[in-house]
């Protein structure tokens, strides 16, 4: 018999009794998508009154409960916040916050400010945590916290929030671009090349010598190439198209990435070739 023939109970009992985390998530995405009224109460149950690892399944089935719009939304919304009043666990924290982040489309302005509570905390995992649940929040509450988190010592925590600042909000201010520049020289790439996509996004023409450097630097992300297309100018198209040039025979250069390279100068062509 299949896992997803399995009765609820049969999951619930191996998602509390299994020592190893092998088949955690399929337990998890079967009893996503039965939603019932069973499931629901029973994933409830575990977070009110079990112990971390308990409420930690309980959290992780209700955060994605079925597809859009998702059944018991509000009551999900409703009980995790009523968890985060009280809960100390960090790893428990940690997955409440990504299950809020999964459901944050119509957070209330008191529920944004519960949040950015946590925006100065000392673990990791809650602040990893707190960056997802406020990805695609348009608040400003939730942006001073990211702009925070974007100078954070754990360079992981620094990439996670300068992305959410760089390309997962449209909002546009002086305090934003601040802390991406902040960031365009950073020690860790990827935070590095979060920020230039993030200035690039918001046409900076100032980052155009940074996006040159980098490419000029054997920068292979494809991260640069959305810069270099979000950005676009007739003089990193030269540079693109010469340094392509250069590079075509280069066996060490990924062929991948020079194919990568080559797409992105026939969207930048195509794109200047519109605006002209």
């Amino acid at each position: 018999m299949s896992k997803e023939q399995w009765t609820d109970e049969k999951l619930f009992l191996r998602l509390q009794n299994n020592k190893s985390q092998k088949y955690y998530w399929d337990y998890i995405s079967i009893l996503r998508k039965r939603t019932t009224k069973e499931v629901f109460e029973k994933s409830t149950l575990l977070i009110q009154n079990g112990n971390s690892k308990d409420k930690i399944i309980g959290i992780d089935i209700l955060a994605q409960l079925g597809i859009p719009p998702r059944p018991f939304l509000k009551q999900t919304i409703k009980l995790f916040f009523e968890l985060l009043e009280n809960e100390s666990s960090s790893k428990v924290l940690k997955s409440l916050l990504i299950g809020i982040g999964h459901n944050n489309e119509k957070l209330t302005s008191h529920q944004i400010a519960k949040l950015a509570e946590f925006c100065k905390s000392k673990s990791n995992d809650i602040k990893e945590g707190l960056i997802f649940s406020l990805l695609t929040v348009n608040h400003p509450k939730a942006i001073d916290c990211l702009i925070n988190l974007s100078s954070d010592k754990a360079y992981f925590i620094r990439d996670w929030a300068t992305f959410g600042l760089g390309t997962q909000i449209n909002a546009d201010n002086e305090e934003i671009r601040k802390a991406l520049w902040e960031r365009v020289n950073d020690k860790h790439q990827e935070t590095k090349l979060e920020a230039i996509l993030g200035l690039a996004k918001r046409k900076d023409e100032r980052i155009k010598p940074f996006i040159v450097k980098e490419l000029l630097s054997g920068e292979y992300g494809f991260v640069l190439f959305e810069a270099i297309e979000e950005i676009g100018d007739k003089e990193n198209l030269k540079v693109l198209k010469d340094y392509y040039k250069s590079q075509k025979g280069n066996s060490k250069i990924p062929t991948e990435w020079l194919y990568d390279l080559k797409s992105c100068i026939k969207t930048l062509e195509g794109k200047l070739i519109k605006s002209e």
